[in-house]
């Protein structure tokens, strides 16, 4: 039996509450886990909650593990932080470039080592798409798609941050989205990796292809 772990999202004092589900999992005889991480976690300090169960997952006997790190989500343009809003994509990323990988090939990848956790087992996983893209260029292709003219406005990380936060987002989650601009805008954000295609026998998905499956998510909404 198979569990595909998600940690609590919007969170980052999550590692202790896992360690009680693992603890449990065990006794009720799973056996391997997948556990959706982040890109370049292998770097970061066990103080981070999403680290800190990734060697929780590492020094347990009695179960498998896959990890699976995946760079920036293509849906986070259709459906979070990344939506354009009138027009414009607002994110202090400046002229940094990422491997935006779509969610349905995580999840193919996940399916993969749940449906086969021996072969997966032990592994570590970065997942990504097949191009690195300015978030410039993100908003150019959605805006093709979308028949619209998307811009993306740098702004200030602190003006940016302080904005998300009053949009109900956890104040300690500020500290992960400082983190993850501040990374693409230095220019160390993902790079284009053949995990998927290794894994799964296809390769990723691109982001045009990504934009025009998702453009009636940019359309406007009718009010009737």
């Amino acid at each position: 039996m198979g569990v595909y772990l998600v940690a609590p999202v919007m969170r980052t004092d999550f590692a202790a509450n896992v360690a009680n589900f693992l603890d449990q999992a065990e006794v009720a005889g799973v056996q391997h886990v997948t556990f959706l991480s982040a890109y370049g976690m292998e770097h970061a300090s066990e103080a981070v909650a999403t680290r800190a169960v990734e060697l929780d997952l590492m020094g347990r006997s009695g179960l498998t593990h896959t990890l699976l790190r995946p760079a920036w989500f293509m849906q986070n343009f259709s459906a979070t932080f990344l939506k354009p809003i009138d027009g414009a994509i607002v994110v202090p990323t400046g002229n940094g470039s990422e491997s935006f990988v779509d969610a349905e090939d995580i999840a193919a990848v996940a399916a993969t080592t749940l449906a086969e956790p021996v072969a997966h087992a032990g592994a570590a996983y970065s997942l990504t798409g097949p191009e690195a893209l300015t978030v410039a260029e993100a908003a150019g292709i959605i805006g093709e798609a979308a028949g619209q003219t998307i811009t993306h406005v740098d702004i200030d990380r602190d003006s940016w941050i302080d904005g998300v936060l009053a949009s109900g987002v956890p104040t300690e989650y500020g500290a992960v989205l400082r983190q993850l601009t501040t990374t693409m805008a230095s220019g160390n954000g993902s790079r284009p990796e053949d995990v998927i295609k290794n894994v799964t026998g296809r390769p990723p998905r691109t982001f045009r292809e990504f934009a025009t499956r998702s453009a009636s998510a940019w359309q406007p909404q009718r009010v009737d």
